[in-house]
């Protein structure tokens, strides 16, 4: 009997798994010391929608739509309804190395326990705290890795090692290694979970798709 409960653990864990991870929207502030932006990511299953909003109007000014499963985005532009496959920028190339630290630093984001993780360019004179959520967030890793930017913020996060399952950073700051300036600051400011529009992690159909 014993051993027979072990199998249906076995068995029933990747269901578990599945279905604790995340659906709903995630809200983040983009801030520099020039700017300000919202970002608000719609979640469900393997779909994934990023909305920008605008500063002034809290319009939606600009979309891109990730098919993980199909490694997939389409970019989406509401005031000319139109679309189009949005290709992956080429591979940045660092200057100098990046060092991983995961610390044992802990902070509590919108309710959420955090470990920090560092990402250090000695040569680039930047140093990036992302303060990471896990067990949830499993698009999270894929979706960077896919999108591919060549922000900072994205390169050094691809450049994390040994990241727990479902990670996610709540917080990162970037700052500058001699002076400490903040450079460039994300954080998650809402968490909406459940009740997502499937039409929200499409593209309109009256949208035309945008040749070049």
């Amino acid at each position: 009997m014993f051993k027979i409960k072990i199998a249906l653990v076995g068995l029933l864990a990747p269901v578990i798994m599945s279905a604790q991870s995340f659906t709903g929207s995630i809200e983040f502030k983009n801030f520099t010391p020039k700017d300000t932006n919202i970002l608000v990511y719609n979640v469900k299953d393997k779909a994934v929608r990023l909305d920008q909003f605008g500063k002034k109007t809290s319009a939606v000014e600009g979309s891109f739509v990730f098919d993980l499963n199909a490694n997939t985005i389409k970019f989406v532009n509401p005031k000319r309804k139109v679309w189009g496959e949005h290709k992956s920028d080429t591979p940045p190339i660092l200057k100098g190395v990046c060092e991983s630290t995961k610390t044992k630093n802990t902070k509590t984001v919108q309710g959420i326990k955090c470990t920090e993780y560092q990402v250090k360019n000695t040569e680039e004179n930047t140093v990036i705290s992302y303060w990471i959520a896990s067990g949830k967030y499993d698009f999270f890793v894929p979706l960077v890795k896919l999108w591919n930017r060549k922000d900072k913020q994205s390169v050094y996060f691809n450049n994390l090692k040994d990241l727990p399952e479902g990670a996610m950073p709540m917080l990162s700051e970037e700052k500058q290694i001699s002076d400490g300036k903040l450079v460039t600051r994300l954080e998650v400011t809402k968490i909406t979970k459940g009740g997502i529009d499937e039409a929200k992690l499409s593209v309109p159909a009256d949208y035309k798709k945008f040749e070049q």
